[in-house]
């Protein structure tokens, strides 16, 4: 069961047991095409550009962007696609708008993007530094090697460090990001989230997609 879930973690995030695959493809996968990017960027954008021009009343804001964050969730329901990830960000916006809506504070919105970066970046870390790296676990899973990738010398240092780099992306989110919540600039905060989402993330996934090609070659 748990190897299940971290091979489809792994699915989620572009990665394939086919190495045959371009990097492009990959990348282009694990952030969900056009939608998925749409569905990541257009609520968080829609409350930034709202709040700086409209702060007043609060609702409006989150309204709308929890409003199509629901409408990105019903399209996924009606098209009889995945929902997984529309549900999600539906979720994710609806306890976000929830929390800014019942303390008053636009910048509260972004909270559970502060703590899931600070979560995944410890969890990231931890797990390499004590030789089971997440990014690991979920490779081997989905290639069929289960842990034995712990056993080779040369995968071990490459998953170390590949947890190792997600963590410090994750991490460097929060130092950026941070600040800004505790001095309530809403609209830099939220326009800085944007720049280092997908931008980011996209990188990240085509160096981790390029090290477990060059860990599994594609059999002749």
């Amino acid at each position: 069961m748990i190897g299940a879930a971290l091979s489809g973690a792994a699915r989620r995030a572009g990665l394939s047991s086919d190495g045959g695959e371009r990097t492009q493809t990959v990348v282009w996968s694990a952030m969900g095409g056009w939608r998925g990017i749409l569905e990541s960027v257009l609520p968080s954008l829609a409350f930034v550009v709202l709040f700086t021009v409209r702060p007043e009343p609060l609702l409006l804001s989150l309204g709308v962007s929890v409003g199509l964050a629901a409408m990105f969730t019903v399209l996924r329901l009606v098209q009889k696609s995945p929902p997984s990830a529309a549900i999600g960000g539906l979720v994710a916006a609806g306890a976000a708008a929830g929390l800014a809506l019942w303390t008053g504070r636009g910048a509260d919105n972004f909270v559970p993007g502060l703590i899931t970066n600070a979560l995944y970046g410890s969890a990231m870390i931890i797990a390499a530094l004590v030789g089971w790296s997440l990014i690991g676990l979920a490779v081997g899973f989905l290639m069929g090697e289960g842990t034995a990738w712990r056993a080779d010398r040369r995968k071990r240092r490459a998953f170390f460090w590949l947890g190792i780099a997600w963590g410090v992306l994750f991490f460097a989110r929060l130092a950026v990001q941070l600040p800004l919540y505790l001095t309530d600039q809403v609209t830099l905060l939220g326009t800085l989230k944007l720049i280092m989402g997908l931008p980011l993330f996209a990188p990240m996934v085509a160096v981790t997609w390029l090290v477990v090609r060059a860990l599994y070659p594609r059999a002749e």
